[in-house]
C-alpha cells in the first residue's frame, strides 16, 4: 500500500526521506533490499524485527505487506519514538513498537512471529536462540553482521539450533557521491546477511 511520501509498490525507499538520530543506525537502501529479499515475506506475514533502529525496515515490510504485521523491538525510549515518527511519516499503520531489551521483553509479545529479523546487538547469540523457541516450523529467520564475531556467532547459532536452507550473502555497495567538483564512487561497510528456516 503506497503511501503519499513514497507512492510506489516497490521497496527501496531513499535513506533521506527517513527521519534519523545522530549515532542511531540506519540500514542503507541497498542493504534493506538484500534483507527484506531474504526475510521471502508473504502478503500477511508477522515479522519480529529485533533492533530496529530507525525503524527503516518496519517501514518497508508494512507497506509491502498491508496485511501482515510487524513488531520492532528497541530497547532505547527515544529510538523506539522515533521508529513511531518515521511510521506515521509514511502512514505505516501495522507497525506495533514494543520498547525493550532483547531477549528478556521477547516473551511480552502477544503476536507469534513467521519471520525475525535481528539487526545487530551486544548479545546477539542469546536474542538468536530465545528468538527462535518463538518460531513456527517453516519459520525463518534473518540476522545480519557487521563483524567477524557476530559472524561467528550466528554461524554457530545456526548450528546449534540445526537451521536449515542457511544462505549467507555480504554486501557490496557502492554509491556515486559528489566530491568538490569529481564524482566518485564511495563504498559502503560490508555486511553479511544470514538466513536460516526452522524445520522439523
Amino acid at each position: 500500500m503506497p503511501s503519499q511520501l513514497w507512492p510506489y509498490i516497490t521497496p527501496g525507499i531513499p535513506d533521506e526521506l527517513f527521519e534519523n538520530l545522530p549515532g542511531i543506525p540506519l540500514s542503507p537502501r541497498e542493504l534493506r533490499l538484500l534483507l527484506i529479499s531474504q526475510l521471502r515475506l508473504q502478503a500477511d506475514s508477522v515479522l519480529w524485527d529485533i533492533g530496529a533502529g530507525t525503524g527503516t525496515i518496519p517501514v518497508e515490510v508494512g507497506l509491502l505487506c498491508p496485511q501482515g504485521r510487524v513488531v520492532a523491538v528497541e530497547r532505547d525510549e527515544e529510538v523506539a519514538n522515533l521508529i513511531k515518527r518515521n511510521c506515521d511519516r509514511f502512514g505505516v499503520k501495522n507497525v506495533e513498537v514494543m520498547e525493550g531489551s532483547a531477549p528478556e521483553c521477547l516473551h511480552d509479545i502477544k503476536l507469534p512471529p513467521q519471520r525475525i529479523c535481528i539487526e545487530g546487538g551486544r548479545t546477539i547469540q542469546e536474542i538468536l536462540q530465545v528468538a527462535w523457541r518463538y518460531l513456527p516450523p517453516s519459520g525463518r529467520v534473518v540476522a545480519t553482521a557487521a563483524n567477524l564475531e557476530s559472524l561467528y556467532a550466528i554461524s554457530q547459532s545456526f548450528s546449534q539450533l540445526r537451521a536449515r536452507n542457511i544462505e549467507v550473502v555480504q554486501s557490496a555497495v557502492n554509491r556515486l557521491e559528489t566530491r568538490g567538483f569529481s564524482q566518485t564512487f564511495v563504498a559502503a561497510d560490508p555486511i553479511f546477511i544470514l538466513s536460516g528456516e526452522k524445520l522439523d
